[in-house]
């Protein structure tokens, strides 16, 4: 008996063995990315690269699974690293603090077998995209999970075949104008909630932003509402695909 074994009854030892030996990139570890994480690294991926530049905040505590009251001001990176190796000590986990974007020095190459964009930035997603083409590494790519309240409404599905979704909309036509064929995504078809009026809530003393970060730890009008259970969902049904991608080839 192994921590895998009941993993073996489903896809069998040659699944494990290529989940064993398979290494994903993630590019961003918040509501989506940190369940993507956690999905894939019990499943049994063991190579792992993980992306992002922020520190956990306090109002990160609603949907990451990384953020408790202890890890509140440490890097997402690091933490997510911590979390792998408890749950699999034979993992590799290569970490980058950086706010992925065009001009950011290549860490893909062709070691990588999947990528995951769990990203917030338009121009960061539509960057990844080309790499991963460049590269021909699959990838997948998450769209909007804010302002949703209906776990059940999403759908795994190509980019041009998306609907409803804000980002989604913004990504096809940018996708479209880069020459970009296909893209697989995880999508919500719920209209999104118009958030509701609060106060601005700043950064507490136990709840530390990095210097220079693109996104501070503040809630404003304008910044997606979010719950528990929806951004979380995304990221099992992405680290889902992403497996069974894997153990198919």
């Amino acid at each position: 008996m192994n921590q895998f074994s009941r993993t073996e009854l489903i896809i069998g030892k040659e699944g494990i063995e290529k989940l064993n030996n398979s290494k994903v990139a993630i590019f961003g570890i918040g509501g989506v990315g940190s369940y993507v994480v956690e999905g894939l690294v019990r499943a049994g991926v063991q190579n792992f690269i993980l992306v992002d530049d922020d520190k956990i905040c306090l109002t990160n505590l609603n949907r990451q699974i990384i953020a408790t009251r202890e890890t509140i001001g440490k890097p997402k990176v690091e933490v997510a690293k911590e979390r792998i190796l408890e749950i699999n000590p034979n993992a590799n986990v290569e970490i980058y603090q950086e706010f992925f974007m065009p001009d950011s020095p290549e860490i893909l190459d062709n070691t990588v077998d999947y990528i995951v964009d769990s990203i917030d930035t338009v121009t960061a997603k539509i960057e990844l995209v080309m790499r991963a083409n460049k590269l021909n590494i699959p990838i997948i790519s998450s769209m909007g999970t804010g302002n949703k309240l209906d776990p059940t409404k999403f759908e795994v599905t190509d980019i041009y075949k998306t609907s409803i979704c804000p980002l989604a909309k913004v990504m096809r036509k940018e996708l479209r104008a880069r020459g970009i064929q296909k893209l697989k995504v995880v999508y919500s078809k719920e209209e999104p909630i118009k958030p509701n009026e609060t106060e601005n809530i700043s950064c507490k003393n136990n709840c530390i932003c990095p210097p220079g970060t693109k996104r501070k730890c503040t809630i404003r009008n304008q910044v997606p509402g979010s719950i528990s259970f929806v951004p979380s969902v995304a990221g099992l049904i992405i680290a889902g695909e992403v497996v069974k991608d894997i153990i198919k080839k």
